[in-house]
């Protein structure tokens, strides 16, 4: 039975997190009111919550978390044709205003005036309800679980990573971080035909590296203070056989683009996909002398079918990526474990379900 009441994690301040009860919405004519089930955590969260932001994106008023989310549509709106009351949908947490020049040129990933969610100006999902577009929600398949439909929008975050990075058959791939965005672009780098990939991280993120060996990575590399560049760039290149000709860069670091740049063969090609140093001090003579081209992704652009489609195909299984379940009533010990890296990716169901393994997730 759907809740009558709309619970909601809500950030408040740094490290003020609330379960404010809201009122449930209406849907307007183009849109569905989606029951969520289950809703991932993701880094943006951890950063609103822990530092009150990211970048320009800061808290300014409370804000609901939350946009890795899956439910069932419980109201329709007059317009909407081709979801009905009952399905079960994915729903994509960004949308542009429709109108800007941005959005008539296709790029609503980067609209100034869209509907993206969690932002300083929209709600995210981690709630009961949520109201979205309904060319925004996807319909599931019934074999796919509601993890899987939530765990879409990383996938769909590497999915356009591997295409502004034009990842091709045969290619060798590097990837740096091996949290969840850096092992979701591992599982889209290979599908879109990468067939050597490294993937690095800090050597004491040994439990995400270990993923990332499940995952049928190449090689894996734990980066120690003492390692120079150089002699990341030479472990990189015997693990691949030679340089690499696509990088995605997941952690967002200095150090990393760096190395990505020397690590690199000529006329190569970057994609800078992690949010962190604010500015960066990168070798551009190099870059430029050998026209290795550096582009950036956000969020992901009409990338959530492609995403739908090689889960439902069993083409790519993102299941190992799923470690820990809570249930919404345990939101803070859920955030505090996504806080303190002790997993890959935490799934809070706004459906009760069995919390007798204390959080831990068991194949």
């Amino acid at each position: 039975m759907a809740p009558n009441k709309n619970l909601a994690a809500t950030v408040y301040g740094p490290n003020d997190l609330r379960l404010d009860e809201r009122p449930i919405p209406e849907p307007a004519f183009n849109e569905v009111v989606v029951e969520v089930d289950t809703c991932g955590i993701c880094g943006t969260d951890i950063h609103f919550l822990k530092d009150g932001g990211f970048g320009a994106q800061r808290l300014v008023k409370p804000i609901v978390l939350g946009h890795e989310s899956a439910g069932v549509v419980r109201k329709v709106g007059s317009a909407v044709t081709h979801l009905k009351v009952g399905d079960r949908v994915a729903i994509e947490p960004a949308a542009g205003c429709r109108t800007c020049d941005l959005c008539k040129v296709g790029k609503y990933n980067i609209c100034l005036d869209g509907k993206h969610c969690t932002t300083q100006k929209h709600d995210g999902n981690c709630s009961n309800y949520y109201a979205q577009y309904a060319d925004c929600c996807f319909k599931l398949p019934d074999h796919v679980t509601m993890e899987e439909g939530a765990l879409l929008e990383p996938l769909a975050v590497a999915v356009y990573a591997g295409r502004r990075a034009d990842i091709r058959l045969g290619q060798r791939v590097i990837i740096f971080g091996a949290g969840p965005i850096g092992l979701v672009c591992l599982i889209a780098a290979k599908a879109m035909g990468a067939t050597r990939t490294v993937i690095l991280d800090l050597e004491h993120a040994k439990h995400r590296l270990e993923v990332a060996k499940k995952l049928g990575v190449t090689g894996v590399i734990g980066i120690r203070k003492e390692d120079t560049e150089e002699e990341l760039v030479k472990r990189i290149h015997e693990i691949l056989g030679g340089p690499a000709d696509r990088v995605l860069e997941c952690s967002g670091s200095q150090p990393g683009m760096r190395v990505a740049i020397k690590a690199t063969r000529n006329a190569g090609r970057i994609c800078l996909v992690g949010l962190g140093n604010k500015d960066a001090q990168l070798p551009m003579v190099d870059a430029i002398s050998r026209e290795i081209e550096i582009t950036t992704a956000m969020r992901y652009n009409h990338d959530y079918p492609a995403a739908l489609e090689i889960v439902a195909s069993g083409y790519v299984d993102v299941k190992p990526l799923v470690s820990h379940h809570f249930d919404l009533q345990d939101v803070h010990e859920a955030f505090r474990v996504a806080s303190q890296g002790e997993g890959i990716k935490i799934m809070i169901h706004l459906v009760p379900r069995d919390t007798n393994n204390h959080g831990k997730f068991t194949n």
